[in-house]
């Protein structure tokens, strides 16, 4: 019996060290420009695979967005962290960050060239499921998303974490083809009521399948452990927040991935 328990033991050691997240630097291009991202994927999983093309917050891709890569894969999904700002465009203060997402916010079609960029290097991942992509996104990212849907672009949904919401060109909406979840802290400064109630009218008027998370309590950067405790600062780290709005990213992903062609 001892032997057969031994060998059982065994057996589901290998199992575990071979099911493994694994990770690697892909490096592509938006024309001359040179970026650098992130891919995770579950190497024990047969693809192809959903795959989920997520979006930086205004310091650019770091530890924290590959975190998140990290955490996707781990539910069964081929995650991509794109780069917007380029290879070696890493931010190191609040004035940097400030100076390179304002490139990007100023100019709109920019942003969706780079963020298209990055969907379509997760499309060449033979991990990945063609016919069954998502984007999500955090802070500067979440509104890169949602520009990526005001492209056009070909996803079966998009979520913005506390995201910016307001739209240089919202006649736009009418090119939407995702399912559209906002997961937004109901004290955000940086949101004011008329942007929300324009992005809201927006996507009414475009017949876009739309969800408007609030949640009570959570100013900005709610999922970030590294916005720090402090709400007055306008920018806080709220735990309840955080796992409620990944559990509602978690429900969205599997709605949208359910069926093709759904």
């Amino acid at each position: 019996m001892k032997k057969f328990i031994l060998i059982a033991l065994i057996l589901l050691f290998q199992t575990s060290a071979q099911a493994a997240i694994r990770s690697e630097t892909v490096e592509y291009q938006d024309g001359d420009a040179v970026l650098e991202g992130y891919l995770a994927y579950d190497d024990a999983l047969q693809g192809p695979l959903p795959g989920v093309l997520i979006v930086h917050e205004w310091t650019g891709l770091g530890p924290y967005v590959k975190r998140r890569a990290q955490e996707i894969a781990g539910l069964g999904y081929v995650a991509f962290a794109a780069d917007i700002y380029g290879k070696g465009i890493r931010p190191k203060n609040q004035q940097e960050a400030a100076l390179q997402s304002g490139i990007y916010k100023k100019d709109r079609a920019l942003m969706r060239r780079r963020v298209n960029a990055g969907l379509q290097a997760l499309e060449k991942d033979p991990r990945a499921d063609r016919s069954r992509l998502a984007a999500i996104g955090y802070c500067f990212g979440g509104t890169t998303v949602l520009e990526l849907a005001r492209s056009g672009a070909d996803v079966r949904g998009v979520v913005s974490f506390h995201g910016g919401l307001d739209s240089l060109a919202p006649q736009d909406a009418k090119h939407i083809k995702a399912k559209v979840l906002v997961l937004h802290g109901a004290d955000d400064p940086f949101s004011p009521p008329q942007d929300i109630a324009a992005f809201q009218d927006e996507l009414r008027k475009a017949g876009v399948d739309y969800q408007f998370v609030f949640y009570g309590g959570a100013g900005h950067s709610f999922t970030n452990p590294e916005a720090g405790g402090d709400p007055s600062k306008g920018a806080a780290y709220n735990a309840s927040a955080d796992r409620r709005s990944w559990e509602a990213m978690k429900q969205f992903l599997t709605e949208i991935f359910a069926k093709k062609g759904v």
